[in-house]
Formats: structure tokens, sequence, C-alpha cells
């Protein structure tokens, strides 16, 4: 059986023009991507982006506009019976983020690498200044699309 997997991210770039993202240790595969995740039945997509930063970064943000969804057939990375749509939407930090921030990718503290054994899961947050970032900032296809839309038109996000 086929199923669909709806997936909502934020874009998040702060006032020094720096664009979040996650770095993601999943099932031993190394991921970079918008912060974000899996729409729960019974959830608008607004409230699903809000609820994921709340649950990954314990930030509140307001779901600005618009970016992109997934136009074309993306199969699933960890399950091939699962077909991804994903929404991107801009986003606003409500408040000054608490969890600590990484200069570098993967740079997984102690007690992340432990939540990654109990769970083959962990993840960490860190900005990338505007002129460094592009698609090959993030590594999943339809972020790569919606990296590229973003810096070639910024006031999407604006």
């Amino acid at each position: 059986m086929h199923y669909f997997n709806l997936r909502v991210y934020g874009i998040l770039i702060n006032d020094k023009k720096q664009v979040l993202v996650s770095d993601e240790l999943i099932r031993g595969s190394y991921i970079t991507k918008f912060p974000g995740g899996g729409l729960e039945f019974g959830e608008g997509t607004r409230d699903c982006l809000k609820r994921e930063f709340m649950e990954e970064m314990n930030l509140n943000v307001s779901v600005e506009n618009h970016i992109y969804t997934t136009d074309f057939f993306q199969m699933s990375a960890f399950n091939p019976e699962h077909q991804i749509i994903s929404i991107y939407y801009a986003a606003t930090a409500l408040e000054e983020i608490k969890v600590p921030l990484r200069t570098k990718p993967f740079d997984f503290d102690e007690a992340q690498l432990k939540v990654y054994e109990a769970t083959k899961e962990t993840e960490t947050f860190r900005f990338i200044d505007w002129d460094d970032f592009s698609a090959e900032s993030v590594t999943l296809p339809i972020d790569k699309i919606v990296a590229t839309l973003v810096k070639e038109t910024q006031s999407i996000v604006q």
C-alpha cells in the first residue's frame, strides 16, 4: 500500500540575514534541512509548523507567507512506500532562540549522541550566512528547490 507523507517546513531568516537549518542524524544518514516535520491528523499546516518549532526548539514562531508546495513526485528517502509532499512557509521567531546553536554542521554534543543511541535520531541547529547559503547547503531534493527559490526571490520570506 502507498501513502502520502505531508511535511511542513519553515524558512527562518534572522536580522543578521542568516538562514536557520537543522542538522540531523537519522538512522545513520546525515541530513541538513529546514526546521519542520510531519503533519499530524487533525491539524492545519500552519499549526503543524508552530508545533514543530516548539517541539524541536522550544521556540514560538509566527508563520508568514506560503513559499512553496511540492509539485512533482518525490519518494521518501526513508520509506519507498511513501510519497513526500512538502509545504514551506516563511517563519519569524517571536522570542529569542534558547536552544544551543552550532557554528559547524553535525556538531552533536554528548547528550544528543545519547539520544541518537536510544532513538536513532538526533538534531542540532545553526544559522548559515546569506552569502554562503545555497541549494548545496541542504540535503533533501525538495529543500534544494526551495533554497534556490528563496535565494533567487528573497522577497518571498520578508
